[in-house]
């Protein structure tokens, strides 16, 4: 029986983490474009499995609405699928993990559960997918607020009230997460603050080990 490819040891994935309304979502796919990575957006997946209707996004529905984070094993699990069904082998996983348990889920899941076929002894062989680093867009609290008003996205958790919720989760439970990537030399901070193209200056040069997409001119 052939087995299913699904990662391989050169399989790259990198964490991008920061608060509601730091850029997550503008810079990843700049990323995308310059250095041929997949985009992978936790919340995106979750979007799309409430809008599927299925029990699974009704219950994931209720949970953002409450400024919750949703179960840990949902989120991780559709990150897999996701990844699976790729063909790249360059991922940014943007807006995870937000806690310690999402941390400790995707090495469960996705690390010890992933495997490869080696192209030479065609031996089933375990891979432990771990972050290469995590992108950190830093941002003051202050800031984080007045841009998610702005944005009037028509979201459920769009609103001054549900803001704060999300806020006070980010502090209390993702800065946890990126301290402890920071204890092993894994994170790469960035100052939100700036302006777009300030920022992404900075980002392509933690990105420069590398190779950018060749692009083609459409002017010739």
């Amino acid at each position: 029986m052939e087995a299913k490819l699904f990662f391989q040891e050169t399989t790259v994935v990198v964490f991008v983490l920061g608060g509601p309304g730091s850029g997550k979502g503008t810079h990843c796919p700049k990323i995308v474009e310059h250095f041929g990575f997949t985009h992978l957006c936790a919340g995106d997946l979750l979007q799309a499995e409430i809008e599927s209707e299925s029990e699974n996004g009704t219950m994931i529905h209720n949970f953002k609405k409450e400024g919750k984070i949703v179960p840990s094993e949902i989120t991780v699990k559709l990150l897999q699928q996701a990844m699976q069904q790729s063909d790249n082998k360059r991922f940014i996983i943007d807006g995870f993990p937000r806690n310690e348990e999402n941390r400790a889920a995707f090495e469960n899941i996705v690390g010890l559960e992933s495997f490869y076929v080696n192209s030479k002894s065609y031996n089933l062989l375990l891979v432990k997918i771990k972050p290469e680093f995590v992108l950190f867009f830093d941002c003051p609290e202050e800031e984080l607020t007045r841009r998610i008003l702005n944005r009037n996205q028509g979201r459920v958790d769009d609103n001054i009230e549900t803001i704060g919720k999300r806020l006070k989760v980010y502090f209390e439970s993702t800065l946890p997460v990126i301290n402890y990537y920071n204890s092993k030399g894994k994170v790469q901070k960035i100052d939100a603050q700036r302006s777009v193209d300030e920022v992404f200056e900075d980002v392509k040069s933690v990105f420069a080990k590398f190779k950018p997409v060749a692009r083609v001119d459409s002017t010739k």
